[in-house]
């Protein structure tokens, strides 16, 4: 009688296991489905904070865009996904003065120790936007849009080339980098 206790508990830890494993994958299933999505940096608009293949998880869940987050983005303008940090959210106004090197959102100069290296000339942007007074590219971001610039700002297709971004073609935040060969591993600012 013991021998068949035996194997019936052996026989209980391996079903347990592979219950235990099965629940596993679809708790990660139902994350990565509902929750987290992975995605793939293509183009060098975001260096030095992202390069060229790195590999991200971005939230999505109850996500709302807010001011310094970098967003994933499903641009009908481009015709594919982008990776764009926001400077500004619905009403907010946007001032960037190309010959102080700064970005302004509403009246306040932002600090970005993110950028590449410092604005160059205003390249081929909407002269729209432009006050011939000041000098400067001036944006109010309307309801329901975002303003997003790359960190790489001399080598970004970004609102000030595409326009402003629809929140809903923002797929998420990002919230970790899971692969790099140039940067290290962790969370991304």
């Amino acid at each position: 009688m013991s021998g068949s206790v035996k194997k019936s508990s052996a026989a209980d830890t391996v079903l347990d296991w592979a219950e235990t494993l099965v629940f596993s994958v679809f708790l990660v299933i139902v994350c990565f489905t509902f929750v987290f999505r992975i995605a793939n940096v293509v183009g060098h608009s975001m260096e030095n904070t992202l390069f060229e293949d790195d590999r991200l998880i971005i939230s999505h869940l109850w996500y709302y865009p807010e001011q310094g987050d970098i967003v994933v983005i499903n641009s009908q303008t481009l015709n594919k996904t982008i990776i764009k940090r926001v400077i500004a959210t619905s009403n907010q106004t946007v001032v960037i003065d190309y010959n102080a090197g700064t970005v302004t959102v509403d009246g306040e100069v932002i600090d970005e120790p993110y950028i590449k290296e410092t604005m160059t000339g205003a390249g081929n942007f909407s002269e729209a936007y432009y006050n011939k007074e000041n000098d400067t590219y001036e944006y109010k971001v309307p309801f329901g849009y975002v303003f997003v610039l790359g960190d790489n700002r001399n080598n970004s297709a970004d609102s000030r080339a595409i326009g402003f971004v629809p929140e809903d073609e923002i797929v998420g935040r990002v919230i970790f980098r899971i692969y790099s060969e140039r940067a290290g591993l962790g969370t991304v600012k």
